[in-house]
């Protein structure tokens, strides 16, 4: 092989090049040294395994429920949430976090109608444990509420939330008293015995064209003595199912008399790229799923989704059947609610 020499004009000064290139090469390796650490940080602080935490209360402190005065609600005042859970050093008071999200800056709870011989939520000491607090919820009965029926209702309100939620997770501890066993001996399905609901977008605001609601409840077959469980469905407005999840196959009964965990997980999405997911976690059980559906969780025919615009975190919502079947063998549904969280940006494990 024959060697060909570089021409003096043409040989490189590496020296020189060398020179000139150290300030470059310490820049960059700064530059991609801050990124890295940056990114770590980020990823501890807000990353999706922990997500952003919005909210959470165990109902400590002066956490009470107040009535909002001026408002008449199907002749009941409005309620709502008020005080500081000082359990907590952030994202704990009542008054001011939700400001950030809601546009009225308040959870809302709401009966539309009765009075408080026949519903009542308040925030008292758990029964059996007097140092914790609980979030209470007491139906003995139905009244002439909205849609001109006759039904029974408590329901916390995150309406109008701000930018909307692509995805929303939250967990909440769960006590329904030995009374649910009563709905066991309902000679009817149940399908409707609502405890939570989101919508995207909420259908009753005036030209709101792609209304659309996920609903959580308690439900079971149809005959006396069939186990309870939990019922999920999707609809467009109007009440247009556009799917549900198949309860008869699931294996996860609803815990009657004991405290569990339950967890939802809402992504927004079309067939392929929704998701809602439920998970429970009984006092001393291992954690079981529910479901985890993949579907639409908008509108069908929306062009351009905008996020979940509201949600009832806790919910207990029904029939003036049902209620008048429970209160018939002389009981009444309760629920206690503790240790409520919300976070975006946080995927299930």
């Amino acid at each position: 092989m024959t060697h060909v020499p570089i021409r003096k004009k043409e040989q490189i000064n590496y020296r020189k090049l060398k020179s000139d290139m150290a300030p470059m090469t310490v820049r960059f390796v700064s530059l991609l040294l801050g990124y890295i650490l940056a990114s770590l940080y980020c990823h501890a602080q807000q990353g999706p395994s922990t997500g952003k935490r919005l909210f959470q209360t165990g109902f400590e402190g002066s956490s009470r429920v107040l009535k909002l005065n001026g408002t008449n609600d199907h002749g009941a005042p409005m309620e709502y949430i008020d005080g500081v859970d000082t359990s907590f050093s952030a994202n704990s008071n009542w008054r001011t976090d939700w400001q950030r999200l809601v546009k009225s800056g308040r959870m809302q709870v709401q009966y539309t109608g009765g009075d408080s011989t026949k519903r009542l939520a308040r925030v008292m000491a758990e029964p059996g444990n007097p140092k914790n607090h609980v979030l209470h919820y007491w139906l003995n009965d139905s009244w002439a509420a909205s849609e001109n029926q006759q039904k029974a209702r408590i329901q916390t309100n995150l309406y109008g939330i701000n930018g909307g939620l692509t995805e929303l997770y939250q967990s909440v501890r769960v006590f329904l008293t030995d009374d649910f066993n009563a709905l066991k001996t309902y000679p009817r399905a149940i399908s409707w015995c609502t405890i939570s609901e989101f919508w995207n977008n909420e259908w009753w605001v005036k030209g709101e064209p792609y209304g659309f609601r996920i609903t959580l409840g308690i439900g079971k077959a149809s005959g006396p003595q069939n186990e309870l469980k939990f019922i999920l469905n999707a609809e467009n407005a109007g009440q247009k199912e556009v799917w549900h999840a198949n309860s008869a196959s699931s294996t996860v009964a609803v815990p009657i008399g004991r405290w569990f965990t339950m967890e939802y997980y809402l992504k927004e999405g079309n067939r392929d790229t929704g998701r809602f997911f439920l998970a429970i976690t009984p006092d001393g059980q291992p954690r079981q799923v529910v479901y985890d559906i993949t579907n639409f969780t908008h509108n069908t025919t929306d062009p351009s989704p905008n996020g979940i615009t509201g949600y009832n975190p806790m919910k207990l919502y029904t029939s003036k059947e049902l209620v008048n079947h429970v209160r018939a063998q002389g009981k009444t549904l309760q629920v206690y609610w503790d240790d409520f969280t919300l976070w975006t940006d946080k995927q299930p494990d």
